[in-house]
C-alpha cells in the first residue's frame, strides 16, 4: 500500500505542532539559499539536488525527509536543534541517526522499514510525541521503555496489514503516557497480555478498536483504565453499514454546523455539507474480541445473543479484578 499523505495525527491536546501530511511540498527546499535564518521548515526527498543546504539553516525546526537517500538520513544527524521530523517512504538499515537529535520533540516515522530495533528512539530525552505507521520489520517496542518525556504514542498498520506487538510489557515503563492510539495492530501474546496497561496511570486517551484482541483483554483493559476515554467498549457496539440523508423536514436538516457538532452527534456531516444519519435496516450488534462476530440487530435471536454476552463479559470483567487485585510481582 503506497503512502496515504493523510494527516493520522491527532490534534488535540497540543501534543503535535509538526505541519499537516498534506501540506508538506509547500516547504520544499527547492532554492532557498544557503544560510537563510528566516527558515524553519523545510522537505527534502531524493530528487533535490540542494538537499545539504539544509544543513546551513541555522533557525531549522522541522523537516520531513519523503523517501530519502541514504546520504540524506545520514545527515539529519547534524541538525542537532531539530525540534521536529518526519520520514516516509525509507529503508534505513538502523535509527542511530537519530540519536543525535536530543532536542527532538515530535517524531513521524511512516512507511518507514528496513531496520528491526527502534531503542534509538528511547534515547531521546525531550521526545514528546511519537507516530509509528507500518513497520514491517518490527514486532517489539521494549526499546521504547526509556523515553520518559513521551505523552503521546501512535503505532499504527495500514489498511491491508496488521503491525505486529510482541506483547505489551514496554507499557509498564512508560507511566508519563496521556495519549496511546494503536491501530491495525495485531497481538498473539496470552492472557492476560494487557495487564501492563495497568501503569499508565496517567493515561487521558485510548484509541484500541474492538475487534484487534481476544474480548478478555478488553475487560481487562476496562479495569486496568476505569478513568481513559476510550476504555470502553463492553460486550458488544452497535454500527451501521450504510447511511442515509438527514430528511428536509428535520430540523436536524438545518441547524448550525456547530449545533449538529455539539448536540447532535448522530448526525454526520460531510466533506461536502451533505447531512447523514444511520440507515436503521442497516445496524448490526458487533461483538467486542477478535474475529467475534455479530448479529444483525432485526433478527429474532439478537437480544438473547447479546445477553448471553452481556453475562460473559461480566464475568470477564469479575476476573479481571481478581487478577488485578492480586499483589504486583517484585
Amino acid at each position: 500500500m503506497r503512502h496515504h499523505f493523510g494527516d493520522f495525527l491527532d490534534r488535540e491536546g497540543n501534543y503535535w505542532t509538526v505541519i499537516p501530511n498534506r501540506e508538506r511540498y509547500a516547504y520544499r527546499i527547492g532554492d532557498v539559499p544557503a544560510g537563510s535564518p528566516e527558515i524553519t521548515i523545510v522537505t527534502i526527498g531524493k530528487a533535490d539536488e540542494k538537499w545539504s543546504r539544509v544543513q546551513t539553516l541555522p533557525n531549522l525546526d522541522e523537516l520531513t525527509l519523503h523517501e530519502p537517500t541514504v546520504e540524506q538520513l545520514d545527515g539529519v544527524s547534524r541538525l542537532r536543534n531539530l525540534k521536529r521530523l518526519r520520514i516516509t517512504h525509507a529503508r534505513p538499515k538502523n535509527l542511530e541517526f537519530v540519536c543525535n537529535l536530543q532536542n527532538l520533540e515530535e517524531l513521524v516515522l511512516e512507511y518507514v522499514s528496513g531496520f528491526d530495533d527502534i531503542s534509538p528512539v528511547g534515547s531521546l530525552t525531550k521526545l514528546r510525541a511519537l507516530h509509528i505507521e507500518n513497520l514491517r520489520r518490527v514486532n517489539t517496542f521494549d526499546g521504547l521503555r526509556a523515553t520518559k518525556s513521551l505523552k503521546y504514542l501512535a503505532i499504527h498498520g495500514t489498511c491491508d496489514w496488521h503491525q505486529p506487538i510482541s506483547d505489551f510489557d514496554f507499557l509498564s515503563g512508560m507511566p508519563q503516557l496521556e495519549v496511546l492510539k494503536l491501530w491495525q495492530v495485531i497481538c498473539r501474546a496470552p492472557y492476560p497480555a494487557a495487564l501492563p496497561m495497568r501503569h499508565l496511570c496517567n493515561l487521558k486517551k485510548l484509541n484500541l478498536h474492538g475487534s484487534y484482541l481476544a474480548a478478555e483483554e478488553y475487560a481487562l483493559i476496562e479495569e486496568c483504565l476505569p478513568r481513559t476515554a476510550g476504555a470502553r467498549w463492553g460486550a458488544y457496539r452497535t454500527v451501521a453499514t450504510d447511511w442515509i440523508a438527514v430528511p428536509a423536514n428535520d430540523i436536524r436538516s438545518r441547524l448550525p454546523p456547530e449545533t449538529i457538532r455539539t448536540h447532535h452527534p448522530e448526525v454526520l456531516i460531510r466533506h461536502d455539507g451533505r447531512r447523514e444519519i444511520e440507515n436503521p435496516d442497516s445496524l448490526w450488534h458487533e461483538f467486542t474480541g477478535r474475529a467475534a462476530g455479530r448479529v444483525k440487530c432485526s433478527s429474532k435471536a439478537a437480544e438473547a445473543k447479546c445477553n448471553d454476552l452481556v453475562a460473559d463479559y461480566e464475568e470477564m470483567r469479575r476476573k479481571a479484578r481478581s487478577i488485578l487485585n492480586e499483589p504486583l510481582a517484585t
